[in-house]
């Protein structure tokens, strides 16, 4: 392995087979986007390079990579070179050169590298007029493509709430679930080389990953590897406004990252166990294991505290006998939309999952001189992570004391049927399933007109569009019939 000095940094021995390159972590990409390091090694039948060294080429984002053949005598015979090249419409990483026999070889090192740093910091400028992170998003299931493909848009829109750029999005449909890269160890090096030749600084998978897993994937590349609940967990730490809200996503982290410290991937590098990270190393990994279970009753004290806060507001309402009505249903169905159109309020709406996190609540007056409180919640998403679900749950129980819960559906979306059947299910496993249920298909003037009547004699529901109050009056009288 010799760097751009001429200075030699391994000397590796291996077998009749192959060799096994060492870590190369101290030799990060900067701005040139290769390790500025090249592997010299020897092919003992004179054959060409194999699919392995142009892999390492491309994974480890080597200089270039070249072999030198050895002849029948055991003197040199031919020399055979591959590089990098940027992003192109064939799709390929690298550039196989002519063979030469070894003595004839006249290449020009420094004009070679030179070019190589010229074409990939050109795009490089191209790649860094998009800010923030970069991902490439990827489903491995057994589930159906259509399942699949529903939920990488799901994943897609997850990323852009997030703020992050997606590049491009793999479906992979195995046979069986690889326990340590989720897809097979061929297919997940096509994809890193895939990601780190278009310029993605992170790998975004819609399944949950097991700590092992986040480790071998990313032992293979300097790149992070998320996964769907990391990534949900990041939005609502982004979007958590109130303490409440603020220490229910903290402890939701927490309770994520606690079994996961574990490895020696890059985000964890200090944190490692075994040879070349016992004595401080393991003793470090211990503290930050202490420290978070430590802060996790410390907020789960908090919260209890933040809870009995909520319990008094909530008594009082209870004692002043005003019926309440809360607002349930899939993350950005309008929920926000209707209650500021029934209330005349200015709660914060955006077209993006996850927009609200922390519970409002206001009163709703009808014309009889009745009122109700009706409170905003959390939206809910399929798979909701368990930890985020135990974490609010303190807050969703509020959903318990409600008179009539109004189940907000997106219409237009082609997924609403599964929509409906997810938060059901959240209901169920809330245990408030027993409580009155209006459903409201809301942003009807997205749809067709025929179509919304069906839609609403099948499933006894109201039908409103939440940015036009005019649209709402059937949903008033449906309520007050319900209420009173």
């Amino acid at each position: 392995m010799v760097d751009r000095r001429g200075e030699i940094h391994h000397v590796i021995v291996g077998d009749q087979k192959e060799i096994v390159i060492p870590d190369l972590s101290e030799f990060g990409f900067g701005m040139k986007r290769t390790r500025s390091i090249r592997c010299i090694h020897t092919h003992l039948k004179d054959e060409a390079l194999t699919q392995d060294d142009l892999t390492d080429l491309a994974l480890l984002r080597l200089d270039m990579i070249a072999a030198v053949g050895v002849a029948n005598d055991g003197l040199p015979g031919h020399i055979y070179v591959a590089r990098l090249i940027p992003p192109n419409e064939e799709g390929k990483a690298y550039k196989v050169l002519d063979k030469v026999l070894f003595h004839q070889q006249n290449l020009d090192l420094e004009d070679l590298l030179n070019d190589i740093d010229k074409e990939l910091s050109l795009s490089r400028e191209r790649i860094d007029v998009e800010k923030g992170d970069r991902a490439v998003i990827v489903s491995a299931s057994l589930k159906s493509k259509s399942d699949q493909e529903d939920s990488i848009e799901e994943l897609r829109e997850l990323a852009r709430t997030a703020g992050v750029a997606v590049l491009d999005a793999v479906i992979q449909r195995p046979k069986v679930l690889h326990p340590r890269y989720l897809m097979g160890e061929g297919k997940i090096k096509e994809l890193i080389i895939k990601s780190l030749q278009g310029g993605a600084n992170l790998i975004i998978f819609d399944q949950d990953l097991s700590p092992t897993q986040v480790k071998s994937i990313g032992e293979m590349t300097d790149m992070r590897v998320i996964d769907r609940t990391q990534l949900i967990l990041d939005i609502f730490a982004r979007r958590a406004h109130s303490r409440d809200g603020k220490v229910q996503v903290e402890l939701a982290q927490l309770k994520y990252l606690l079994p996961r410290l574990v490895g020696t991937g890059k985000a964890l590098s200090k944190l490692a166990g075994g040879i070349g990270g016992r004595g401080p190393g393991e003793m470090k990994l211990e503290i930050d294991r202490r420290r978070i279970r430590d802060r996790i009753v410390h907020l789960e004290r908090e919260l209890e505290h933040l809870g009995s806060a909520r319990r008094q507001r909530k008594e009082r309402r209870v004692q002043s006998g005003i019926p309440i009505v809360s607002i349930v249903g899939y993350t950005n169905a309008g929920k926000s939309s209707l209650l500021n159109s029934l209330t005349k309020s200015s709660v914060k709406t955006e077209d993006l999952l996850f927009a609200t996190l922390d519970t409002s609540s206001r009163r709703l007056r009808f014309p009889r001189e009745r009122e109700i409180i009706i409170t905003d919640t959390v939206g809910f998403i399929k798979e909701l992570p368990e930890d985020l679900l135990g974490a609010f749950r303190a807050t969703l129980d509020e959903l318990k004391d409600a008179h009539l819960l109004l189940h907000v559906v997106d219409i237009s979306n082609p997924r609403f049927e599964q929509q409906m059947e997810s938060v059901d299910k959240i209901m169920r496993d809330l245990g408030i399933d027993n409580i009155e249920q209006l459903i409201v298909f809301n942003k009807m003037d997205k749809c067709d007109e025929e179509l919304v009547k069906i839609l609403c004699q099948r499933y006894n529901a109201v039908a409103v569009s939440a940015i036009y109050p005019e649209t709402l009056l059937p949903l008033l009288t449906a309520m007050e019939e319900r209420l009173f």
